[in-house]
């Protein structure tokens, strides 16, 4: 309508003329909408955008040529600028998000009966948004691991200021399957949920901003009004009975994705022939409406005209009484013009009104495509986010793969190291064995060598004195006695070598129960790293003892084995 307003101006202006259309060719409200008034939009919409940004563009450029644009000041202001502008952003659309989100629960849960269960979808894409919320603008605590963000250090706050979230902090903490910070903070948002408390506990956090700023930074969503309006839009959650089972959920996982199919309409798009087809259909008829309003708005100006001229002609015929008969058909013809120009203004109203209506449907499906436009570009946004933060999560999963295969292979050389020693001691246990059935032998012949020699003393010297016998008897005996300290040296020996061979079947049982544990381990290695880190961590300042030195561990006095890691804390 307003090109053709400023169509109608220029043509008063110029006084052009324009010819009168008959009424049969203008078309009725009934064609056209069998011609196809309501097209696909999709194409219109991204026309009239590029027309609204080049007509921006042009705005900002004569606006800057009459000065009324401020120029910029510096590069560093600029940059300032626009990250603030970034942030408000950032907050404007995780609050719209947040609307949307508590919006769909709502209403998908009323639907259901208001009991929510943890696999429901519109449950499970609030609490990722809700977690995106608090993860806005945390700050990062650095380690010597790398820097670790966890919106569960601000949640540790409701504790101290709120004694009611006491029982969430200890059942939170009381949880064995968690073992991260990120997984702890799920499931305080999982108990707040139930207890039906979770916008008051923020609201808390919310009162206390000072304390806040030390996890957040200053344009952070919690610490500005974003926040306050998110933890208003948490009461509507009170309504409903969650329902949720923390057992056999991992929710150390990674941050999850926002799932925007949700909350987004669906298009029955046509082919692109079509689609054409139907916009160009409309464009022509948008365009005849313009230049039907153009045609008819200075016909509206020639009845006047005609009008003016037909009563000075009355006028001058009524002084001249000879023109009777004209002054009737002039009347007649006055009669005609005035009906004509009412059915003219009415065909020009309704014109009017339908161009109207065309022109509001347009603008609302143009709305409706910038809105969709926007969603699509901050699911992009966010995505891209989410493909960085895995990116920095796979180079660091990389790098502890290269730590676990060093690890296994020192285990590797260790345990071929154990074996080759292992072979040794039992080649030193079969000479020892062949050593003393040789030693038994040769004492068993030594016996019987000793007896014949006595009886054969004793046949030969029964006619000698009892005084040589005497003699001989004691030199027996000291022979006797010298081969009893023999065979008691010899059997001490039996028993040591037997007690090194029972200790050294022991190492090996216990080498082969590490071999095996071993291999539990490098099957958990995920779970061993985390254990790895957080024993890095109580590790500072300590060293490490040889094996020969450190038998038994300091705090439990338990025997050291290869399962068991061997550090003693040095004092200073």
């Amino acid at each position: 309508m307003a090109e053709g307003e400023s169509c109608n101006a220029s043509a008063v202006e110029r006084k052009e003329d324009f010819e009168i259309i008959d009424r049969t060719l203008i078309p009725n409200i009934t064609e056209l909408k069998e011609t196809g008034w309501s097209a696909p939009i999709f194409s219109l919409a991204k026309k009239a955008s590029e027309n609204l940004a080049v007509s921006y563009g042009n705005a900002l450029k004569s606006a800057a040529l009459a000065g009324l644009v401020p120029k910029p000041v510096s590069n560093d202001n600029t940059a300032k600028t626009t990250v603030k502008c970034h942030t408000m952003e950032e907050r404007s659309n995780l609050m719209n998000m947040m609307k949307l989100s508590i919006k769909v629960l709502i209403q998908s849960a009323l639907s259901l009966g208001r009991t929510l269960d943890s696999d429901f979808p519109p449950l499970q894409q609030f609490f990722v948004v809700m977690e995106h919320c608090l993860k806005h603008g945390l700050k990062a605590k650095k380690s010597f691991i790398g820097q670790n963000k966890s919106f569960f250090g601000p949640l540790e706050l409701v504790e101290k200021l709120c004694p009611e979230a006491s029982d969430i902090a200890t059942s939170v903490k009381n949880l064995p399957e968690l073992k991260t910070a990120v997984g702890r903070g799920r499931a305080w948002l999982y108990l707040a949920l139930m207890q039906k408390k979770l916008a008051d506990y923020l609201k808390v956090l919310l009162d206390h901003k000072p304390l806040l700023s030390e996890f957040y930074e200053p344009d952070a969503l919690m610490m500005e009004e974003e926040g306050a309006v998110i933890v208003g839009l948490l009461v509507g959650l009170n309504v409903l009975d969650a329902n949720l089972c923390l057992k056999g959920e991992d929710l150390d996982s990674q941050v999850g994705v926002i799932d925007f199919s949700l909350y987004l309409k669906d298009i029955q798009n046509s082919d692109d022939s079509k689609q054409d087809a139907g916009i160009t259909a409309v464009l022509d008829q948008k365009h005849y409406v313009e230049e039907l309003n153009r045609h008819l708005s200075p016909n509206l100006v020639h009845p006047k005209a005609i009008y003016d001229k037909t009563m000075q002609l009355i006028y001058g015929l009524c002084q001249n009484s000879n023109w009777c008969f004209k002054l009737a058909a002039a009347t007649d013809r006055i009669g005609s013009l005035q009906e004509e120009q009412q059915q003219l203004k009415h065909q020009n109203e309704l014109i009017r009104e339908r161009s109207e209506k065309s022109v509001e449907e347009l603008e609302k499906e143009l709305e409706l495509q910038i809105g969709m436009k926007t969603e699509m570009e901050i699911a992009m946004k966010l995505l891209e986010k989410d493909t960085h933060e895995k990116q920095d999560t796979l180079v660091a999963l990389r790098q502890q793969l290269e730590e676990v295969k060093a690890i296994n292979l020192q285990m590797f050389h260790k345990s071929q190291n154990s074996e080759s020693s292992l072979q040794q001691k039992k080649e030193t246990i079969s000479s020892f064995e062949g050593k003393t059935n040789q030693m038994m032998s040769t004492m068993k012949q030594m016996e019987e060598s000793s007896i014949l020699e006595k009886e054969l003393k004793s046949e030969k010297e029964q006619r000698q004195t009892l005084q040589r016998e005497l003699h001989q008897e004691k030199d027996t005996t000291s022979l006797l006695k010298t081969e009893l300290q023999q065979m008691e040296g010899l059997k001490k020996e039996l028993r040591k070598l037997q007690d090194e061979k029972q200790q050294l079947e022991k190492v090996c049982e216990e080498q082969e129960q590490a071999l095996q544990e071993m291999g539990q381990h490098l099957s958990q290695s995920k779970l061993k790293m985390e254990d790895i880190k957080e024993v890095n961590k109580a590790l500072k300042g300590h060293t490490w003892l040889k094996d020969d030195e450190a038998t038994h561990c300091k705090q439990c006095e338990k025997e050291f084995s290869i399962s068991r890691r061997k550090v003693v804390v040095v004092s200073g």
